[in-house]
Parts: structure tokens; sequence; C-alpha cells
């Protein structure tokens, strides 16, 4: 396991002692190496038409690929690793090259004088940046640039209200000072005199369509999309929670794979609702191999700390640990694939966009108002700041730009979508799918060397979906329409008719009984306090459950705790 560091200096001795500062193993490739035994799929570096690249690539189109690259005369040997294939496509296509891979990458290319940073479509992979002592430095590990004492990086508040506000870091910005996060879908390059150059290879567009076939056609993308991302001649996971979107992806890959297919999926206690029932269901509907994995509120308490320290950025998910336990039982049973049904919601219209559709219908405030009025709708700690950060954490942020900048492009910019859905859409893509949801599987799933992967958030599906008619993804009160309709033969109708209802995380019962403690010792602690970010009686108030915060306050409480806990593992 590793992840990568480059570094653009103005001589190779700087280049080498950056790296070495970072952490890497610096090896013959000047400014490009691999930081050991952190969790990744970091491979190179690799040499192509006079470039060198390093990344972490895994492509699910090679066999495209490879005809395109044959087609520009530049044939590439055909078992060349994954970054090296990439690194062909640029050197040899450019930008139409990035766009035509389908998979999860990054990758940073020494181009002549610059360093070029390359991230895939929608976010599966990360990458960050900084700039220090006449030097660019870039890496796949953040805790390699906080390693970087050029730099000499500290806490970015701006962030910090940007994550009570979303629950995770919605767009460029880190919790590190200094360092940024290459967005998805983009091609960066870093010129030695400081400046960067930003272009987009791809970016989600409403072109849409007349035609009458959209279920048909959406059906097709998705057996292509799983097909690809199905292992060779081995067995495969499916992370299945019960809901249509993981319970479609298990009944495509019992169809489509000649290999046993295992599901996972969790428990919290007997005596809690969960969604047991509708999960083994499904997985005695497709005849997989199937796993229960309970998950105890002292286990969650035991491994917090960890699953935090494994994520890039925290993302205030109560379900980190248990998902962390899912990837340890996959990798157990031998596996190196697990797919899952994540993207579903963002692409297709879950019921998370309903807030804002009935914002948009009863109320009559101006569309600049429509970006504040998402931030509410997350229903996170954003309405509370000014009681849960001090005074002077207050002041500090009185001239940071707010964090409306995030969702504003996608909600009122100049170059939004028509239909209000699509414009929710393309924001949860953009936002929560890269930030959030694909960031913390793969981190998580990294951490046991696995891959995981997730078909609904294939390119070509996401396309369609945005040239598909509203009316079809949001039908009436029917959620993921389309999707639902594209796989109604492939699964039980109580499955596929059934109301999205998560999954219900016991988070109040954890907080007041395994992490009550816990808790406690870390918000109320010396280092917190040193910290001065959170006032000390909002946070008692909270773990006692007092004021205006219920039924909530368990979720909101749990922010702070994870935001605490990665703050510590990164000495910050």
């Amino acid at each position: 396991m590793a992840r990568f560091c480059a570094c653009l200096a103005p001589s190779h001795g700087q280049a080498r002692d950056h790296l070495a500062a970072m952490g890497a193993t610096v090896g013959d490739a000047l400014g490009l190496a691999l930081v050991e035994d952190e969790p990744g799929h970091a491979d190179g570096p690799f040499t192509a038409h006079g470039l060198t690249a390093v990344g972490e690539v895994t492509l699910h189109n090679r066999a495209e690929l490879l005809a395109a690259l044959a087609a520009a005369d530049a044939p590439a040997p055909p078992d060349c690793p994954d970054g090296e294939l990439l690194l062909r496509c640029w050197a040899r296509l450019g930008e139409s090259g990035i766009e035509g891979a389908e998979g999860m990458f990054a990758l940073a290319v020494l181009d002549g004088a610059d360093l070029v940073l390359i991230r895939d479509h929608v976010g599966a992979r990360t990458l960050f940046y900084a700039r220090a002592d006449g030097c660019w430095a870039a890496s796949t590990s953040l805790r390699a640039l906080r390693r970087w004492a050029a730099l000499g990086t500290g806490l970015n508040l701006s962030a910090v209200r940007s994550f009570l506000t979303f629950a995770y870091l919605p767009g460029d910005e880190t919790l590190l000072s200094g360092v940024r996060e290459v967005l998805p879908g983009r091609v960066l390059r870093l010129a030695p005199d400081g400046t960067v150059t930003e272009r987009v290879h791809w970016e989600p567009r409403e072109n849409l369509t007349d035609k009458s076939d959209h279920v048909l056609t959406l059906r097709a993308l998705l057996e292509d999309a799983t097909a690809r991302r199905l292992p060779e001649a081995e067995a495969v996971g499916v992370l299945l929670s019960g809901g249509v979107d993981s319970s479609l992806v298990t009944a495509l890959a019992a169809k489509l794979h000649a290999h046993p297919v295992h599901t996972y999926s969790i428990s919290f206690g007997d005596e809690l609702p969960n969604e047991l029932g509708y999960s083994g269901l499904v997985a005695a509907h497709c005849h997989t191999r199937h796993r229960v994995l309970t998950v105890s509120g002292a286990a969650v308490a035991s491994r917090l700390a960890e699953a935090a320290a494994l994520l890039d950025s925290p993302v205030g998910d109560p379900l980190t640990v248990p998902n962390l336990m899912l990837a340890e039982a996959v990798a157990a049973d031998g596996l190196s694939v697990v797919l899952n049904g994540e993207g579903g919601d963002p692409v297709f219209g879950g019921p998370k966009n309903l807030p804002m559709l009935v914002h948009s219908m009863h109320d009559d405030a101006s569309a600049e108002d429509r970006a504040t009025a998402y931030l509410r709708s997350y229903r996170k700690c954003w309405t509370d700041l000014p009681e849960l950060l001090t005074a002077d954490t207050l002041r500090a942020l009185d001239d940071a730009p707010p964090p409306q900048r995030f969702v504003e492009p996608y909600l009122t910019g100049p170059d939004r979508m028509t239909y209000l859905l699509n414009q929710l859409l393309h924001c949860n893509l953009r936002t929560k799918g890269a930030h959030h949801i694909l960031t913390k599987v793969e981190r998580l799933t990294a951490s046991q060397g696995i891959q995981g992967r997730a078909p609904l958030f294939d390119r070509r599906v996401v396309d369609h979906a945005f040239a598909t008619p509203p009316g079809l993804k949001l039908r009436g009160t029917v959620e993921k329409w389309v999707l639902k309709e594209a796989v109604r033969d492939l699964l039980p109708a109580t499955v596929v008719d059934r109301p999205k209802s998560g999954m219900r995380v016991p988070v109040q019962q954890w907080l007041s009984g395994p992490l009550r403690e816990l808790g406690g010792d870390l918000l109320l602690g010396r280092a917190a306090r040193e910290r001065g970010l959170f006032r000390p009686d909002t946070v008692r108030t909270w773990m006692r459950g007092e004021g205006t915060l219920l039924p909530r306050q368990g979720g909101k409480l749990w922010l702070v705790l994870t935001l605490e806990l990665w703050l510590r593992s990164y000495g910050l």
C-alpha cells in the first residue's frame, strides 16, 4: 500500500529534500516518489513519450483507451499498468484522452517545466497541492503535506466552519492552511513561477433529450458500468443495505458475474429498527453468500479515533466505523473488490432534495437566497455556529468567504442548469458525492487493501441522468423513478417500491452510553480548551441533551466529536 508525492522545485536537490521531508521514499525519478505504508493504491513512477508520472489509477475501460491510442498511431503495450496507460492518453490525446477514461484516478505528471495534476471525473480518488519555498508539492496523502516543514501549515478556520455546515468539506479547501484539493474533472497545470491554470476535462451538462427509451438505455448503461467494475476471475463483494440502490447493484452483479457474489449488511442490534428484512430478501433472491455484521456501541467508541485518522478530511457520518468494519470483513474473506450502491440519490434524485423543492414551491424568497436555504436544509450546525464557536473564532471568520460559495455556482450561478431538480443533483454530485461519499469509501476500503467501486457514479450513467427529463427522475412522489424502472425485473416489487428510510444509526444512544465519557474527555479536555474553537458551555448543554437542538442534537454533537478526533490525529 502506498500513496504518492510530487515536487516541482528549482533544483533536483531541493525536490529530493522536500519529498524526503514529506515522508516519501525518494528513488531515481526526480520530483516523484511513493509514500510507503500509507493506505492507497499508488504506483510508479512510469515514463512514456518523454513524460514521467506517478499515480493512483484504476481504469475500467482499458480496451477503449488502447484502441484510441492505436487509432492515434501511438499504440501502448497491452499489459502496461493503468497509470502508464493514462499517462500515454494524456501525452498523445490530451484532455480528450483523459475525458475518455473511465475509472478512479489521481495522476501527477512532470510535463516540461510544469507539474500537471489530473483528477478523475467524479472524484473517486483525491489529490492535494500546496506551494512553499518557491516549490510546488502535491500528494494523495494530506499527512505528507502536513509533514512538509517548508509549508508550516496550521488550522484553516474557514474549513472548520464549512465542515460544521456540511458535515464534510464541499470544495477545494482543506483543514490545513495553504493546502488545496484538486476538484474532480479538472486538470491543473502548476508553473514554476507560481501560476495555476485550471482546465475542465469533464462536467455534467443538462442535455435533455426527448427519447422514449430512457429506461432501456439506462438499463444497458447500468449493466455495462457494473460489468466493468467486476474483478476478473474472482469473487466480488457488495455492501447491501437493503435500499434499492445497493439492491440493484447486487442483482446486476449476481446476473453478470461468473464467480460468487458475497453481500454484507450491518446490524446495530435486534432491538433497533433495521433493514435486515429487505437485505436478507435481496440476498436470498440473488443467491449471494450473505453476512450480517453486528456493530456495537462499544466497538464504535473504541475505533472512532482510528476511523477518523484514516480520512484526509473529516466526515461527520456515524457510519464511518461500521463502514471500516465492513471493509475488514470483505478483506478477511479474501476479496479484492467490493461494490456499493452509492450514487443513486445524488445522481437520480433521492429524498434529500425534497426540502429544497418544497422551499421553491412555498417560499417567495429570491433566487439569491437559494444557496442559504440549501445550507439550512442540511440541518447540521450552520444555524448553531454563533452559539457553538467562541467569540475569537467568530471574529477570525468575519472576513472569510461564506460557505454559500460552494453551492452558489450550481444553484444561482449564470451557468446553472435550467431545472431546479437538476441544479440540486449537480450540486449534490459535485459537493457531497466527491467530498463525502466517494472519499469515505476510497479511504476506508484502501485501509484494508481492497477497492470500493460505485457503478452508479459511472460517468456515462451520470451523463444519461442529466439527459433524462426531471419528471422521469422525480415522478410525482416517486423518487428515482427511471432508475427503479430500469431494474424492476431484477428485484422483488417490495424492494423496488419501498420508501427510502435509510440506515437508522443509534447515534444518540451511543453518545449517551459508550461514547459519553470519551466525548466529555475530548470536547471538554485541555487540548480542546487550548485550541479555543468551541464554547465549553454550549458543548456541555449539548452533551446533556438540553437546549433547542432536539431531536437532532446527537448528529450535531457527532460532528464536533468527529472534528476533534480528526484534529488530534493531525496534531492540530
